[in-house]
């Protein structure tokens, strides 16, 4: 009688865990996918195998870790003289920013840039809500702005709000009707001239102009000098976070180059924590940029290896965001594998890096919100370099509370940390990618930019041998390692801050 009762509990147990892994599978409307609850297994088992029996820490010095080498160049921000402000304002210029983190960033470089064509006095930027992440944080929230106005102050006119006969001006009062004042036609990449001809006659009748939306609306190409290098002194010189960011980011690279041998988070607070500096000299430390979240997973329509679960959990997430009109549906795997077109998995940017000459003993930073797959998809990774740490494994939850929730400000940590890594790499292109090749060209620090195209039709390869892949690898990275690129008509200047 027991052993039935037993068995019969074990059997509804097991039916009730089957009905809700199968409800997050079908459920359109719930975040959570089937697959995100399967354990990934390896795709590259023979791989990693062998690159896990090579693990042998190196005492000597490794060419990896070498400073870049003096390339000759001025930084782009660097200007002789300034050329001034008007006397007169020609009236307030109000910007709506939308997107994440980095985009906002470059949105306010170039709404300087604007101000400074239409001799305008630039107000704050607002940042409208992510819709992605839902965050709400705000320009004040995130940088320091009287560092900001400071810096800028030769250059353009700053103010942190609309005076009182402007105050009508906000995003309720341009939500609710067709505007005189509200510019909304602004077309990506837009000149200098069209900004002259289009938004001045409004500042100049009415007082204030307010663009909505911005992203990507001023011009790479054909700039004035000192446009381009004022984008530069913005992005590289004015924009710095917030001192609680600078705080909390100060600590965590502290604890990656100055490791404890307390484990717990929890028992350090920001400004008494008990790490103790167990090594004279700071240990380098790498920061990898995981972008391998579900909608990166989803959108990249690649196979992962999760199998036919997850192959349709992902469709059925592309058809609830996306309606389908996904480009990178109409191809095969394989295709898109060729053509460098899917993002690397926790356990490939693994096989990386351990390629390219870095092993168990080093340490790594992983800068990223939220893994697609979670823990066991970053089983393999951590299996090759356990000395991997994140924001939850070096701070405590007390001095994480400010950041809590809020993915700008989280990746503003993740921005920081990565500034003061020796070097960086990113799984895959994008915004936060980016953004800090660029910053990181400007600053002359060590950045590996992953060969997409190479890469792919090296996994596809199911028989290469490790001694071969790692061959391929470091052949086809060997000037991939943040030498300075010169810019081609139509790429982002906050990219690649080579003189034009």
């Amino acid at each position: 009688m027991k052993f039935n009762i037993i068995g019969e509990w074990c059997l509804y147990a097991g039916v009730l865990l089957l009905l809700l892994l199968l409800q997050c599978a079908s459920s359109q409307a719930s975040p959570v996918l089937f697959s995100d609850w399967m354990s990934a297994k390896s795709r590259h088992s023979n791989l990693l195998k062998d690159a896990l029996r090579g693990q042998t820490p190196n005492d000597e010095p490794s060419e990896l870790w070498s400073p870049l080498p003096d390339q000759g160049w001025r930084p782009c921000g660097e200007c002789t003289r300034s050329s001034g402000k008007p006397e007169k304002s020609s009236g307030y210029l109000q910007i709506f920013l939308d997107g994440g983190l980095n985009q906002q960033r470059m949105g306010i470089c170039d709404a300087v840039a604007v101000a400074k064509i239409l001799n305008a006095t630039l107000v704050i930027p607002l940042l409208e809500v992510n819709p992605v992440w839902q965050d709400s944080s705000s320009f004040e929230e995130i940088f320091d702005v009287d560092h900001f106005i400071d810096v800028l102050k030769d250059d353009i006119s700053i103010v942190k709000e609309l005076p009182y006969e402007f105050s009508w001006s906000t995003r309720e009062f341009y939500a609710s009707a067709i505007r005189e004042t509200r510019v909304k036609t602004a077309p990506v990449h837009a000149s200098d001239q069209w900004y002259t001809d289009n938004v001045l006659p409004i500042l100049q009748s009415y007082g204030i102009a307010a663009i909505s939306p911005f992203s990507h609306r001023l011009a790479f190409d054909n700039m004035p000098v000192d446009i381009q290098r004022l984008r530069c002194k913005v992005n590289f010189q004015a924009l710095t976070f917030v001192p609680h960011i600078r705080a909390l980011g100060n600590a965590l690279v502290s604890r990656l180059q100055y490791p404890s041998s307390i484990s717990d988070p929890e028992l350090g607070l920001l400004h008494d924590f008990s790490y103790r500096k167990t090594f004279k000299e700071p240990q380098k430390f790498v920061v990898l940029h995981l972008r391998f979240d579900k909608d990166m997973a989803a959108h990249s329509a690649c196979d992962f290896g999760g199998g036919k679960a997850e192959k349709l959990a992902l469709a059925k997430y592309r058809q609830a965001v996306w309606q389908g009109r996904v480009l990178n549906s109409q191809f095969t795997d394989e295709e898109l594998r060729s053509q460098g077109r899917c993002p690397m998995t926790p356990e490939e940017v693994g096989l990386l890096l351990a390629a390219l000459g870095f092993d168990n003993s080093t340490r790594l930073y992983l800068a990223s919100h939220k893994v697609y797959g979670g823990r066991p998809r970053l089983s393999t990774l951590r299996k090759l370099f356990p000395l991997m740490e994140d924001k939850k494994s070096l701070a405590s939850s007390e001095e994480r509370s400010r950041i809590k929730g809020k993915a700008s400000l989280l990746a503003a940590v993740d921005y920081y940390v990565s500034m003061h890594s020796d070097i960086f790499i990113s799984a895959s292109p994008g915004n936060m990618h980016n953004a800090l090749v660029g910053h990181r060209s400007y600053e002359s620090l060590k950045t590996i930019r992953p060969n997409m195209g190479l890469l792919g039709q090296l996994f596809l390869n199911k028989n290469m041998s490790w001694m071969d892949f790692r061959q391929e690898v470091v052949e086809g990275h060997q000037h991939r390692h943040g030498q300075l690129r010169m810019r081609k008509p139509k790429q982002s200047i906050y990219t690649y801050p080579a003189p034009d």
